[in-house]
């Protein structure tokens, strides 16, 4: 066989290696397209397949009312003791909560966490009852009265509850300023925990 029969030969080979390696850039190209594709159907689905949590809300308002407070002496039964001193703050805090479920929501508690630089510092929001009580007690405290917030209540689906509730720390002024962050934690029965933070600055009396 000459030279000449052969050249077309390598020719050819040359060529058809060529539409095979085109022929594979086709293919791969096709492969990540359909691969794009199927990634954004399934992140389509997952997110409309998601639901919102069960519950939401705001704390729209809170006040910090620093006390010093000196006990009276005498025990429950009137039987003297030692009296004892300690400053305190109480803070008043008006919060929003909405169902946004198609389940009833149980209310628990809501608990105020102050987080100060030896940890975080907790306090239980006092009960309709005491929040009236302390305003009893306290004539002054009167600008900050409104509406208690129910404890153990029962937000419908679609329904929102709003109220006032004080929670109270044995703290120092200068403690309470120094404090790195302050945030609420809203229990409901069979669902998951709340977080909240004041929407503006806390302010102080």
């Amino acid at each position: 066989m000459s030279l000449l029969q052969q050249n077309p030969t390598v020719s050819d080979s040359a060529a058809h290696g060529e539409e095979l390696t085109k022929g594979s850039g086709h293919i791969l190209w096709a492969g990540l397209v359909a691969i794009v594709v199927v990634s954004a159907a399934i992140a389509v689905y997952v997110i409309a397949g998601q639901k919102p949590p069960a519950s939401a809300g705001e704390v729209t308002n809170a006040v910090a009312h620093f006390m010093h407070t000196e006990t009276s002496g005498l025990d429950a039964s009137g039987a003297p003791m030692p009296k004892q001193e300690f400053d305190q703050v109480l803070l008043f805090t008006h919060v929003k909560l909405h169902n946004q479920s198609k389940q009833p929501l149980f209310l628990r508690q809501i608990m105020a966490n102050v987080t100060l630089s030896d940890g975080i510092h907790s306090s239980y929001a006092a009960t309709p009852t005491d929040y009236e009580r302390l305003f009893a007690a306290y004539k002054d405290l009167a600008p900050l009265h409104g509406k208690p917030l129910g404890i153990e209540e029962t937000i419908a689906p679609g329904n929102s509850l709003e109220g006032d509730f004080v929670s109270a720390f044995r703290l120092t002024k200068q403690d309470w300023q120094s404090r790195k962050s302050i945030d609420y934690s809203v229990s409901f029965r069979y669902q998951p925990e709340l977080k909240l933070t004041p929407t503006t600055p806390v302010s102080e009396q």
